[in-house]
C-alpha cells in the first residue's frame, strides 16, 4: 500500500492503521534485501527479506515429544465422585461472561483414578463464533500500551499465584501427578506469566536503513484473533505458554484448553474475572479438540490458529485453513516440552506478531 501526504506526519499517523505487510509513504515498489515484503494482504502470508523473512525457512529445532489422542471418557465408564461436594458443570467463559454452551450438552470429566470430578460444558460452532465475535469487538486489549498490557499479565500472575496450591491438587486429582510435580508445574506457568508480562513492552520492532534516501520501520503488530488448542500435555503449563504470549503481543484469544483435562482451564476463569482482563480478551471453550479446531480453521475472521494435538487433527486443520489463507503453527502430532526455555520466549513471541515495514523517505 502507498501513502501520498505533504504532511509526513499524517502520513504515519495512517500508515500503521493500513492492513498491509508494507507501506510506501510518499512511493511505491521500493525493495531491499533487509526489508521484509509481504505478510498478509499480499498474495498469502509468506514473507521475503529481512529477519521475518529469515525465519519463514529457518526455524528453530523446538523440543517435540509425541501426542496420544485421549480416549473419549462415556458416562458409563466415569464411576460418581468419592466427594460429598455438589457437583459443579462449568460453562465457557466468552466476552468476559460464563455463558451456558448454545446446545446445552456436557461433558463428564474423570479423575486419574476413573471417578467423577465434574462436567464442563460441550462447546459448538455456534460458541466459537460467539467467542470469536467477543475476540474480534474487544478493541481495548490490542489498543492498550505494552506497557498496560504488562501490568494486566503481571496482576494475572499475581492472583494464580494465590491460588496455586488450588491448582496443584487440581492437577494431582485429574493426570496423577505427584504432588511435587503439580506444584512445580503450577510454579511453571506463574513464571511463563511473568516472563511475557516482562517481554510484553520489551519485544519490539526495529529500523532498517535500505541502500536508498529512506529509512524502513519494521514495526510489530499484533496478528489479531488467534484460536488456542491446547494439548492435554502439561495442561495448565500448556495452555498458559501458549494464551500469555498471544496476549502479551496485543492480540485477542479464543482458547481450546486440553480435552482430557479441561477443569484446568475453566478454574481459570475467576482468575481472569480478577486480573483486569478486558471482556473478550480471553475467550475459552471446552469441548472436543479435533472439532473445535476444525471451527477455528475453517472460520474466516480467526487470523492465526495454534494447534497441538494428534497427527490427524492437525493435518486436517491444516487443510481446512487453506480457504482462508490462516497462519497455522501446529505440532504436526507431536508436543512440545512446555517446561523446557525453548517453549518461551522469542519463538513464540515472533508466531504472536505481524511485521509491517514502513518506507518513509527523506531528502530532495
Amino acid at each position: 500500500a502507498s501513502v501520498w501526504s505533504e504532511n509526513v506526519n499524517l502520513a504515519l499517523h495512517v500508515a500503521p492503521q493500513l492492513k498491509a505487510g508494507v507501506v510506501w509513504v510518499n512511493g511505491t515498489n521500493m525493495f531491499d534485501a533487509a526489508c521484509g515484503f509481504g505478510g498478509y494482504r499480499e498474495s498469502g502470508f509468506g514473507r521475503e527479506g529481512g529477519r521475518e523473512g529469515m525465519f519463514e525457512y529457518f526455524s528453530a529445532k523446538l523440543p517435540l515429544g509425541p501426542v496420544v489422542k485421549p480416549a473419549a471418557a462415556t458416562a458409563q465408564s466415569i464411576e460418581r465422585s468419592e466427594s460429598d461436594a455438589i457437583d459443579r458443570t462449568a460453562k465457557l467463559f466468552i466476552g468476559g461472561k460464563q455463558v451456558r454452551p448454545d446446545g446445552n450438552y456436557s461433558l463428564a470429566i474423570a479423575t486419574a483414578r476413573g471417578r467423577l470430578a465434574g462436567e464442563v460444558g460441550l462447546g459448538s460452532r455456534k460458541d466459537v463464533r460467539d467467542a470469536v465475535a467477543a475476540a474480534r469487538a474487544c478493541k481495548a486489549w490490542p489498543e492498550a500500551t505494552a506497557y498496560n498490557r504488562s501490568q494486566v499479565l503481571y496482576y494475572l500472575a499475581e492472583n494464580l499465584s494465590g491460588r496455586a496450591g488450588e491448582f496443584a491438587a487440581r492437577l494431582t486429582a485429574l493426570t496423577g501427578a505427584t504432588a511435587k510435580a503439580a506444584r512445580d508445574e503450577v510454579d511453571k506457568s506463574i513464571e511463563r506469566l511473568f516472563l511475557y508480562a516482562g517481554l510484553a513492552d520489551k519485544f519490539e520492532g526495529s529500523i532498517h536503513q535500505p541502500p536508498a534516501r529512506a529509512v524502513t520501520l519494521a514495526l510489530h503488530e499484533p496478528v489479531g484473533v488467534v484460536g488456542i488448542v491446547a494439548p492435554d500435555h502439561a495442561p495448565l503449563l500448556g495452555l498458559i505458554s501458549l494464551v500469555a504470549p498471544a496476549l502479551a503481543m496485543g492480540n485477542t484469544v479464543v482458547a481450546v484448553p486440553s480435552e482430557k483435562y479441561p477443569l484446568l482451564g475453566t478454574d481459570l476463569y475467576q482468575v481472569i474475572e480478577y486480573s483486569d482482563v478486558p471482556a473478550g480478551a480471553i475467550n475459552i471453550v471446552t469441548g472436543r479438540s479435533a472439532e473445535l479446531a476444525g471451527v477455528l480453521a475453517r472460520h474466516d475472521d480467526v487470523d492465526g490458529l495454534w494447534l497441538f494435538a494428534d497427527a490427524e487433527t492437525c493435518a486436517r486443520a491444516e487443510a481446512d485453513s487453506v480457504g482462508n489463507l490462516k497462519r497455522v503453527w501446529t505440532g504436526n502430532g507431536r508436543s512440545l516440552d512446555w517446561a523446557s526455555a525453548e517453549a518461551a520466549g522469542d519463538a513464540l513471541l515472533r508466531r504472536a506478531v505481524e511485521v509491517k515495514n514502513v518506507w518513509v523517505p527523506y531528502g530532495d
